[in-house]
């Protein structure tokens, strides 16, 4: 039984945007939708996404299409989002005033988004002859 084996060769690009106000929970069903899908198919539903937050995730993005191009001079149109994922920063603290002299604490947090994407370019591997 003999395949062809196709490598695929991933050239990679990443941009990453600190202190994004926004906790972790409410980023990361926003970048599971986006990833493995072509840049301009991401940048268009996060245009039309309902959450506040997409705004700056469609910002990194085409941040690092912008790195893509004028770095790599890489082919935008070739773009697929390889990797989004968020992590934890830091968290301000707060507190409004409550019945009978307590305080309820508000927690202000902030993520770091890293985008990376990924320029897709097919090699196939010419075999020898059958013997």
């Amino acid at each position: 039984m003999n395949k062809k084996k196709k490598e695929i060769d991933l050239k990679l690009v990443r941009a990453v945007n600190k202190n994004v106000r926004s906790s972790t929970r409410k980023l990361i069903p926003i970048l599971k939708s986006i990833v493995g899908k072509k840049v301009d198919v991401a940048i268009r539903n996060l245009i039309f996404s309902d959450k506040r937050i997409s705004k700056d995730i469609k910002k990194t993005i085409s941040s690092a299409v912008a790195n893509a191009e004028n770095n790599y001079q890489y082919d935008i149109d070739k773009l697929v989002v390889k990797e989004a994922y968020c992590g934890k920063q830091v968290v301000m603290k707060r507190f409004r005033a409550r019945a009978k002299g307590r305080a309820a604490e508000i927690m202000k947090p902030y993520s770091n988004l890293t985008i990376v994407l990924a320029e897709l370019t097919k090699k196939t591997e010419a075999h020898g002859t059958k013997s």
